[in-house]
């Protein structure tokens, strides 16, 4: 029961992953290089990571526990990335509208 759950939950993420990730690129063609153009780009290239690890969450438990340990590491890490990209991102903007 528990497992049809979190397979439903994680459905519904990667749904809005790939949604995030549609704006992101939608967003991208919106803008202009520069300051702001330079960031979404890292969120982009952000966004498509967290994309592609949310895809291969059902196949964590056929690796090692090493392996799954470091990816998700590696996904906690990137995702501390993200936030600060972002931030940086609204910072960036705010000044600029500011300006």
């Amino acid at each position: 029961m528990s497992m049809n759950i979190n397979l439903f939950i994680l459905i519904i993420a990667v749904g809005i992953m790939l949604y995030a990730l549609w704006l992101v690129i939608n967003l991208k063609k919106e803008l202009p290089g520069g300051m702001i153009g330079r960031n979404v780009n890292y969120l982009l290239a952000l966004v498509a990571f967290f994309a592609v690890g949310y895809l291969f969450v059902p196949f964590l438990g056929k690796l090692s526990l090493e392996v799954m340990q470091l990816i998700v590491a590696l996904l906690l890490a990137f995702g501390a990335v993200y936030v600060v990209v972002t931030i940086n991102l609204i910072r960036n903007t705010i000044r600029i509208l500011s300006e």
